[in-house]
């Protein structure tokens, strides 16, 4: 199981360009469909908890689910097998840019994986807001006013994301209530 665990999260570190958010999409591929260690709820709630809590989005999840499949031994070796190759490809590719930065086709290249990582979290946005990819759920309206809200305060009145995913999970609560 450890090492089924550690190749899979070195599978989702070597192809996990763009960030956390973009690599939200081959997680949940990994995690959810192929391996089935998680329910998509499941997989849902934990994305919920990434946000809230310290710490780089992608190393949480991993540790996390790790964890759950493996204890300790497993959350260990989803974070090694999550870092490893992300730390050796940039350390490449930071070797390689410092010496072709001024060349026409690396600029190409980052402006590629630059429209790579907007689509990968176009799909995340797509598939957690708007549930159309889960079985048995309908849209989140709700989920889709709460999300063009936040993004208009955020960019608006710069206030701390903390406090707006607080506001918008507690909005969630109450109209589940009601």
């Amino acid at each position: 199981m450890i090492i089924s665990i550690i190749l899979s999260f070195m599978k989702i570190g070597i192809l996990a360009f763009g960030g956390a958010y973009a690599a939200i999409p081959l997680v949940e591929k990994e995690i959810v469909e192929l391996r089935q260690w998680m329910t998509y709820e499941e997989f849902a709630d934990l994305l919920a908890l990434d946000e809230l809590t310290p710490g780089p989005i992608l190393i949480n999840s991993a540790t996390f689910v790790g964890m759950k499949v493996g204890g300790l031994s497993g959350a260990v070796a989803a974070s090694i097998g999550c870092i490893l190759p992300a730390c050796l490809i940039s350390l490449m590719l930071c070797m390689i840019y410092r010496k072709y930065k001024k060349l026409s086709w690396m600029e190409s290249i980052i402006h590629t994986l630059k429209c790579m990582a907007i689509a990968l979290i176009v799909t995340s946005f797509i598939r957690i807001v708007i549930k159309n990819s889960y079985p048995n759920e309908t849209i989140s309206y709700l989920g889709i006013v709460l999300m063009a809200i936040s993004f208009f305060v955020l960019r608006k009145y710069k206030i701390n994301p903390l406090y707006l995913m607080l506001g918008c999970g507690l909005i969630s609560v109450l109209c589940s209530l009601i």
